[in-house]
């Protein structure tokens, strides 16, 4: 790898069907070390394919099996200096266990626009909308 070697990950936008009927909720991780919320997301493993990668993080993250939906929009951005890049995908959680880490200490469910003002990197905050209108025009 050298410094311009775009840093390759991949994440999910995790959702999970509301209690009472209407909007889903989102999970955000709060990750101590940079003391911010995001989605769950981490680097690709040499060979691994991205989509295996994201559900690979949101398990580690969250402690969630998640089914995967729709791709969303590729994030590009600087991080330590480096280029990187993280491919996102909606993901429904199935079941979840979460048991704090180092990496990520908390996990919070929230509606869409609690989600949205929640997130730390403004770059994070347009997946929300991209979230709610491929749930609207996929039948579950």
């Amino acid at each position: 790898m050298t410094p311009d070697t775009t840093v390759q990950a991949a994440g999910c936008v995790l959702w999970r069907p509301a209690p009472t009927p209407g909007e889903p909720e989102l999970c955000l991780v709060h990750r101590p070390k940079y003391d911010d919320w995001s989605w769950p997301k981490g680097k690709l493993k040499r060979g691994e394919a991205a989509l295996d990668g994201a559900l690979r993080e949101v398990a580690e993250e969250t402690g969630c099996r998640a089914e995967p939906g729709p791709e969303l929009s590729t994030q590009h951005y600087e991080a330590n200096g480096r280029p990187k890049q993280v491919r996102y995908w909606a993901a429904e959680a199935v079941s979840c266990a979460f048991s704090p880490t180092d990496e990520v200490d908390q996990v919070l469910w929230l509606p869409p626009t609690a989600a949205r003002t929640h997130l730390t990197h403004a770059q994070d905050r347009p997946l929300v909308d991209e979230l709610l209108t491929v749930l609207h025009h996929t039948p579950h």
